[in-house]
């Protein structure tokens, strides 16, 4: 799963070091040359050539560790006013984020089919069924359009589940904030987040609900799927 995160936590990362530069928590000069090594691994990600070497604990200490072996103990700093807590938050929300228009993309591939072919057979006869009996003529057009719509309706659970994960949780750290001045409005909107989860208790106290939203929409589309299947 951390191979999967890879590519966020760095961006997680970058928009942490942009405020922390800020506000005054990193040398202006350091921001530079922290930014340019995590694109680098942020590239080394999108080839999946991103590993997780022997011995080390998780996606942060590796991207830790390749910015300490270029740029010394100033690769340490990305972690200033941060835990791994809210740090992994914000990994699987950016990760779920793009998951979610990946699937409401796949289905309007299938909606536009759908509406294709409803409007292609709505004057090709079908019977309509009632207490397992042929009650009325109906048509194939009507049948694909039937389904059309109930996964436009599949979609509202899917932009409920998007605007729940599209809430910033860094800044909570361990889940009581931090002592340092951290502008968690500026990495709201560094990362595109619609706002953020201003208590950080919840923010903390809120792990596996997003997982649950986001699977429950699923299976509201996979209830259409089954039912057309």
């Amino acid at each position: 799963m951390d191979l999967y995160l890879a590519k966020y936590d760095v961006l997680g990362s970058m928009a942490h070091i942009t405020m922390l530069a800020s506000i005054g928590l990193l040398e202006k000069e350091e921001l530079p040359q922290l930014l340019h090594e995590l694109r680098e691994i942020y590239h080394q990600a999108a080839r999946g050539e991103f590993v997780i070497e022997d011995g080390v604990e998780d996606v942060h200490s590796q991207v830790e560790l390749l910015l300490t072996r270029k740029l010394g103990d100033m690769g340490k700093k990305i972690h200033s006013g941060r835990s791994r807590n809210d740090q992994v938050l914000v990994d699987l929300k950016l990760f779920t984020r793009h998951e979610l228009r990946e699937v409401v993309d796949a289905v309007k591939v299938l909606f536009d089919e759908l509406q294709t072919k409803s409007e292609q057979l709505k004057d090709v006869l079908m019977p309509g069924y009632t207490h397992l009996q042929i009650a009325m003529p109906s048509s194939f057009g009507l049948w694909f359009g039937a389904y059309a719509e109930s996964l436009a309706d599949d979609m509202l659970f899917l932009q409920a589940a998007y605007k729940l994960t599209n809430r910033n949780p860094l800044g909570s750290a361990a889940g009581y904030g931090s002592s340092f001045p951290l502008n968690r409005q500026m990495t709201t909107d560094l990362l595109g987040f619609d706002s953020m989860d201003y208590n950080v208790v919840y923010a903390q106290m809120g792990r596996g609900k997003m997982e649950r939203n986001v699977a429950f929409a699923m299976a509201s589309v996979a209830g259409t799927l089954a039912k057309m299947a």
